[in-house]
């Protein structure tokens, strides 16, 4: 999805990259939390952690794990303000903390929680702390609504981004560094290829699953032909009422649904709809007659919204590119080859792109035996640097695609509550240069889109200076680049300068994503 730099470091932090799995819940816990905090991301440690539990820890394991993380600032602050003299080892302050947690938020049992704890101390060789340890669980025992009340007073963010926030969300600024420290709900793609949302809703209850449909209506304005039209198109998903196991849900396996945040199935819908209306267009000009169309969807790990757009492009139904309509309302099928390149920038991504298509019947082969002139190409490349068709060293970058879909990287502050340790791994220099990355893979890729080739510009940021300053900077120095707008049919989002951004907020909506569309013009 995203092309991701290096994880930034916090240079104060100093434990050991090691992640020895052994011990107690408690101490894998803790060991856990330290080697994010030495940079490794909660998705490259969780599945070790659950991996060396027995099935009855595993639950607690995670909930103390992910609610840690959640409230992490915020316990470090009510920890400074509980200790007599400032803690600097790490490693003491990870064991009180998860201590804390258990106290505050997960309702164990105060002499099991304290003595597990201080267990744990011992365990990870920090025994002169037990005493400390004790000591600060004892006196968040004695009152913790007290705590609690002042753990959840203000946000658990770093200071830095909790200000950056203020400046952009002023308005909306409790509501959602609130929302932030809440767990996101999970929401569930449905294949349209294959079976509608209705149908599927049908199966989830028959599982004893409880899912409610949720309907996002987009609108935009589009030229088609001489003149400007309004372009709506509704996206549907389930929102389940409980996070469940992906191997419970009816032919998951079969590739018939798949896990996609809500805010995130917007982005194929709207860039192929855009492309639909630039087909439409064409095929009025009676001097096009162009039959092929070639689309790209970068920096597409892990796939998600490339196999939605596949998805799309597959389904016998008028979301097809297969099927077109004209001016005249007729239906047109003069598009007989469509070619897809897909780019990531690491090999494992790629592969993870390559399995979620295979599950979802939509590798190349799978296209191929379905019949459809589909030609699907996924390319390891970086997209600040990659051209179509040209070597590295090539200077020349020509336009080929009809549609990108650029999700671009990110400082991933939109995804907070479903990754927390966001807020321990970001920097606020990591900001500048995300910016200055995006740009780049702009500036790469604009030339390559045709003229009157649309580019939708996604991330799942909440901070404006990767996203409307980001578009707003990018008009400035491409005069041929049109802002596409939303209407006031979306029931989605905030309205922008350019495009819409949408924030966790609610605790049953998606997360927080920003969208823009761009159209090419003619020199």
């Amino acid at each position: 999805m995203r092309q991701n730099s290096t994880a930034p470091r916090n240079n104060k932090l100093k434990p050991s990259s090691n992640l020895i799995m052994n011990g107690s819940v408690r101490v894998r816990v803790i060991r856990t939390l330290l080697a994010i905090q030495n940079g490794q991301s909660l998705s490259s440690v969780l599945d070790p952690l659950l991996n060396s539990l027995h099935d009855g820890d595993k639950g607690f394991a995670h909930a103390l794990l992910l609610t840690t993380l959640r409230q992490w600032h915020a316990l470090a602050r009510l920890l400074d303000s509980l200790a007599d003299n400032p803690i600097d080892e790490i490693e003491v302050r990870t064991t009180i903390q998860v201590g804390l947690v258990q106290l505050l938020y997960l309702e164990v049992a105060d002499h099991a929680a304290i003595h597990e704890t201080v267990e744990a101390a011992k365990e990870i060789e920090f025994a002169h702390s037990t005493g400390l340890v004790n000591a600060i669980l004892r006196k968040v025992a004695k009152n913790p609504s007290k705590f609690r009340k002042k753990c959840d007073k203000k946000h658990s963010l770093p200071n830095w981004l909790a200000y950056q926030l203020k400046q952009d969300w002023s308005e909306q600024y409790d509501e959602l560094t609130q929302g932030l420290r809440q767990p996101a709900p999970m929401f569930l793609r449905v294949n349209s290829a294959v079976t509608s949302v209705e149908d599927y809703q049908h199966a989830l209850d028959g599982a004893e699953i409880d899912a409610d449909i949720v309907e996002l209506t987009t609108g935009f304005k589009v030229a088609n032909s001489s003149e400007s039209t309004a372009a709506t198109l509704s996206t549907k998903g389930l929102r389940l009422h409980q996070s469940t196991a992906v191997n419970a849900l009816p032919d998951f396996a079969l590739g018939t649904a798949s896990v996609q945040d809500m805010h995130a199935q917007l982005a194929a819908p709207i860039i192929n709809k855009a492309l639909m209306a630039k087909l439409s267009a064409e095929k009025s000009d009676t001097e096009n007659t162009n039959n092929e169309i070639h689309i790209l969807d970068a920096c597409a790990a892990p796939g998600g919204k490339l196999a939605h757009w596949l998805e799309l492009i597959s389904a016998n139904d008028e979301s097809s590119l297969f099927h077109v309509k004209q001016d005249n309302n007729e239906t047109s099928s003069a598009i007989t080859d469509i070619k897809v390149t897909a780019i990531d920038n690491e090999a494992p991504r790629i592969e993870r792109i390559r399995e979620n298509l295979q599950r979802l019947n939509l590798s190349q082969h799978d296209l191929q035996q379905a019949n459809n002139s589909i030609a699907l190409n996924i390319v390891c490349a970086d997209a600040t640097r990659w051209q179509h068709g040209k070597n590295k060293k090539a200077a020349t970058n020509e336009p080929v695609f009809d549609a990108i879909l650029l999700d671009s990287p990110c400082t991933a502050t939109g995804v907070i509550r479903r990754h927390p340790d966001i807020s321990i791994l970001r920097t606020e220099e990591d900001i500048e240069q995300t910016a200055l990355l995006q740009a780049d893979i702009l500036h790469n890729l604009w030339p390559q889109l045709k003229a009157g080739g649309y580019l939708l510009y996604v991330t799942c940021s909440i901070l404006k200076q990767e996203n409307v300053e980001q578009m707003q900077d990018f008009i400035t120095h491409h005069n041929d680049a049109a802002v596409i707008e939303f209407t006031e049919d979306c029931n989605w989002g905030i309205e922008q300068a350019i495009g819409r951004q949408c924030l966790p907020i609610d605790s049953a909506s998606g997360d927080g994503f920003y969208y823009a569309l761009l159209q090419k013009t003619a020199e």
